[in-house]
């Protein structure tokens, strides 16, 4: 069997697999998404975009690989090296004309994404998260900043949220590639969003562009403040590529609802469930804090913490619950060899008295939980069950069983003679 000594077996193994797949990144237009929250997001709305604009795209991601014509499960938001190759080569045969990824810190520090250069790249904002695998916010940061400094190619074009701290520093580093978006930073050179009106059922917003060209009187299918960086992320990225004004408001309307995104589910009691993949401090207070201002009764929060994860944001989700919902339910999210009850107890010690939460209660089987919380809501109330987002499975242990939020809330509503709304 043929050997290969060399000193970075990582950087070596993408190199050859981009080799043994013909260097499919060639001949595709290239496009990643970093930061920490609202990637997932940001690649569906940009791949919405691309398909307006007639570039069918491929997509890889936290929740699906997509190679243009079929789909499964991902397993980590940048799949290996090898993995990466061998889905844009399936892209390049599927006649896809382009490929939106999200790159990770993980994938960008343990070189996952060599042997791909990108055309178009972008920051959302940086917040704490695997800091048990980073160290400290610089060493994150500098992960997130080699998508523009190492995996770029030729006349790439950048996009970066001036509104955020470690955003603005990409802008300022990265200029002139690097185009800022944001609702706060205006400038004759930025991409500047103007909110309408936002409603549980959608946005609708005005995005002005460079030189005073603009998408007026948007109405996208997402709701939240945060939503609204996503959209003129995928839109400021479309822009410096070429794409039309047209092109990007259609793709925005148009835009599919993402799994485990603010995924929302009203049912006829006035009672509307939220599943969201928010599982850290920021995430869910940003799901929270848009929830509060458009429910018109209490808000539910019901979530865990992940085990063996970065312990210190336990407590600081209890504070975040502490001041933004008005009921509390703590229960299990893949727990991996801790004790959920221990888990649970931690998130306990961040819950704040007196400020805007009124009960708690610790229900560690999850789906009882949930159940607990929807029988117990009011009309008006909004239920947020966050943590998992669309992912299929709970890990106990070193297994994972099957198992998915979705199918949580729906059994409840079979079981109650609720009718099953529409996402």
């Amino acid at each position: 069997i043929p050997q290969l000594i060399v000193k970075d077996s990582r950087q070596a193994m993408a190199v050859l697999a981009a080799f043994i797949h013909g260097f499919p990144a060639k001949s595709l237009k290239m496009i990643a998404v970093t930061g920490t929250n609202g990637k997932s997001t940001t690649t569906y709305l940009t791949r919405s975009i691309l398909a307006a604009a007639g570039f069918p795209a491929g997509l890889l991601g936290t929740i699906v690989y997509h190679d243009g014509r079929n789909e499964e499960l991902a397993d980590r938001t940048t799949p290996e090296s090898d993995e990466v190759q061998e889905w844009l080569s399936k892209m390049v045969r599927n006649g896809c004309k382009a490929c939106v990824m999200e790159a990770s810190s993980h994938g960008l520090e343990l070189v996952r994404l060599s042997g791909c250069l990108f055309d178009a790249v972008g920051f959302t904002n940086l917040t704490p998260e695997h800091l048990d695998f980073h160290g400290n916010m610089e060493t994150y940061f500098a992960a997130k900043r080699r998508l523009f400094s190492d995996f770029t190619r030729g006349s790439w074009i950048g996009a970066s949220n001036a509104d955020d701290p470690y955003g603005a520093r990409l802008v300022e580093e990265f200029s002139p590639n690097v185009i800022p978006y944001g609702l706060a930073y205006e400038s004759a050179d930025n991409v500047h969003g103007t909110i309408h009106s936002m409603t549980l059922e959608g946005i609708r917003l005005s995005i002005t562009f460079p030189g005073g060209k603009a998408c007026r009187d948007l109405n996208v299918p997402l709701t939240g403040r945060y939503n609204i960086y996503n959209i003129l992320l995928s839109a400021t990225m479309a822009w410096g590529l070429g794409l039309t004004e047209d092109d990007i408001c259609q793709g925005l309307e148009q835009a599919p609802q993402v799994p485990g995104r603010l995924e929302r589910y009203l049912f006829g009691n006035g009672v509307c469930c939220v599943i969201d993949y928010a599982h850290s401090p920021d995430a869910l207070r940003n799901v929270l804090k848009t929830l509060g201002e458009l429910a018109t009764g209490r808000v539910w929060s019901v979530f865990g913490m992940g085990g063996n994860r970065y312990a210190p944001n336990r407590p600081l989700m209890g504070k975040v619950a502490s001041e933004l919902a008005d009921e509390l339910v703590i229960t299990m999210d893949n727990p991996r060899l801790e004790d959920p009850a221990l888990i649970a107890g931690q998130i306990e010690e961040g819950l704040v008295e007196g400020l805007r939460l009124g009960k708690h209660r610790v229900i560690l089987d999850r789906p009882e939980a949930i159940h607990f919380a929807l029988d117990n809501a009011s009309p008006g109330d909004i239920v947020l069950v966050s943590g998992k987002g669309p992912e299929p499975y709970i890990i106990i242990g070193e297994d994972h069983l099957p198992y998915s939020d979705r199918e949580t809330v729906k059994d409840w509503a079979e079981a109650r003679g609720m009718e099953w709304p529409d996402a």
